[in-house]
């Protein structure tokens, strides 16, 4: 009862704005099966606010991260109803691993996220680094199944 209350809820959603609601976070349990491997994960989106750009999160870890291998980052979160659509930039340096170097690369993803349906579209754009030397360098294009946890809710503020 209380996920199809869930799934009603954000239904009605669709069909409004969550802003006009006062919605900041969506939180989904998604799944993901590729070559008989399934791997679950949690993912929260914070939508933009003020000053506060849109964030997303997988099992807590924020994909907006620098360090000296590389960097990724949320460009964007876009509600175009009733899907969401995510927007994310990665880049990596030069590396050695095991004796093996590979050149820089760079990682382009689209999500679009259909929280009705739990569809949750990936298109990968991969360009040279470690991915482009072991996967190949293209566009890589995924399904996986993303659907809500919990209630969308709103950040107490401070």
């Amino acid at each position: 009862m209380t996920n199809l209350l869930k799934l009603s809820f954000c239904v009605g959603l669709t069909f409004s704005s969550l802003a006009a609601w006062g919605i900041d976070v969506l939180e989904f349990n998604c799944k993901r099966s590729e070559n008989g491997y399934t791997e679950e994960y949690a993912m929260k989106i914070m939508l933009a606010s003020g000053t506060q750009k849109a964030k997303v999160f997988l099992d807590d870890r924020d994909l907006d991260r620098s360090d000296a291998n590389g960097n990724q980052t949320v460009k964007s979160v876009t509600l175009a109803r009733p899907n969401i659509l995510i927007s994310i930039e990665a880049s990596f340096e030069p590396e050695n691993i095991m004796g093996t170097a590979y050149t820089a690369g760079t990682v382009s993803t689209n999500m679009t996220l259909d929280p009705v349906t739990g569809k949750l579209k990936k298109v990968e754009k991969i360009q040279g680094g470690i991915l482009g030397e072991t996967m190949g360098n293209g566009t890589y294009v995924s399904e996986e199944s993303c659907l809500p946890s919990k209630m969308p809710y709103k950040l107490k503020s401070s």
